[in-house]
């Protein structure tokens, strides 16, 4: 069939720069060619993996015994739906942060808090990626998905979606059939940019810019992520690698008596979301700690990189130790944030 590879490298479709070859590779540019892609799959009766940027992805040393089939379907449509209000319909295989800076270039509001992250446009709502007081399900419409057992495509309204924290409905067992085809959202014509987020509101202290601007706040956010995460120029990595846990009050509380300290936020209904940061760099001490290849980025311990060389099995004793330190000291299970393939 087009487009399709047998035994392809993965650790050059990954950030993380790390893995083995996939039995089949499929490159998609429509849904047409999703869909035979994914009656090759049945064909086979092989397990599939759909991949957008591989920016939040580890994929294992042997590689992948399945189809991976590769997302290029591209293509934004910008649509005015009232004064105030503009339509951005988006291929799943365009580049995200591309889409932002395309977004700000119009004076939109809705994108700029999610600014430099990684990856495509297909992963944003499977991600419900977020960053700096904002989430993609804050300006989503609907997602254009490609239905794997009915083997056709639908629409799903954001309230379809079952949104929560790095989460949603594509990655329950009933979503999982669901392959993103396009996403649409709607951005705000001369809104008041969002600047709530500790880190931004500080920046423009700093710099004494009392109103900013839509392109103010992604030019704050940019240089923000630049000096908390490496640069995928000169290392491999996923980003977070551990998402922050929710814990209940009663939990919360309890922390913050043996560690005062401790960094949260409102995580909502009564709930607390611990910084996982603060416990990796105060109590474990993990800040730029480094084994064999890979290791902790020294601006941000939630950051694991591959400095050149490095293994998915280092990546994973690496992180099982994090999660060990945390799990004693604080009696938190640590959930990963970097999707597993091929283990």
């Amino acid at each position: 069939m087009k487009n399709l590879s047998l035994e392809v490298l993965l650790s050059q479709y990954t950030t993380f720069r790390i893995g083995g070859n996939a039995k089949y590779f499929i490159s998609v540019e429509s849904a047409e060619q999703l869909k035979e892609a994914v009656l090759f799959v049945q064909e086979k009766s092989l397990p599939f993996f759909v991949l957008g940027g591989g920016s939040n992805l580890l994929v294992s040393d042997d590689g992948f015994f399945g189809v991976v089939i590769k997302i290029n379907i591209v293509g934004i449509e910008w649509k005015n739906v009232s004064d105030s209000s503009v339509e951005v319909l988006m291929g799943a295989g365009e580049n995200w942060d591309d889409v932002v800076a395309l977004s700000v270039a119009r004076d939109l509001a809705g994108f700029e808090n999610l600014s430099g992250i990684p990856g495509t446009v297909g992963a944003a709502p499977v991600q419900n990626i977020g960053a700096y007081g904002s989430e993609i399900k804050d300006t989503l419409s609907f997602v254009e998905v490609f239905d794997t057992t009915k083997m056709t495509t639908k629409i799903l309204r954001v309230e379809d979606c079952a949104f929560g924290y790095r989460d949603s409905v594509f990655k329950t067992g009933e979503g999982k059939k669901y392959i993103v085809v396009r996403v649409c959202c709607v951005l705000q014509k001369n809104a008041k940019p969002n600047i709530s987020y500790k880190d931004v509101s500080a920046f423009f202290a700093k710099n004494n810019i009392a109103q900013p601007s839509v392109r103010d706040v992604r030019n704050a956010v940019l240089e923000i992520r630049r000096a908390k995460l490496p640069d995928l120029n000169v290392y491999g990595t996923a980003g977070s690698f551990f998402k922050n846990p929710v814990v209940s009050q009663e939990i919360f509380l309890s922390l913050k008596e043996k560690f005062p300290l401790v960094v949260s936020f409102d995580a909502g209904e009564g709930q607390r979301k611990i910084s996982t940061a603060w416990i990796l760099d105060n109590i474990c001490k993990f800040k730029g700690h480094r084994v064999g290849g890979v290791g902790v980025y020294q601006n941000q311990s939630l950051v694991l990189v591959n400095f050149g060389g490095g293994t998915s099995k280092e990546i994973i004793n690496l992180a099982s130790e994090m999660k060990e330190c945390v799990k004693k000291n604080t009696g938190i299970d640590l959930t990963e944030e970097v999707v597993m393939l091929g283990f």
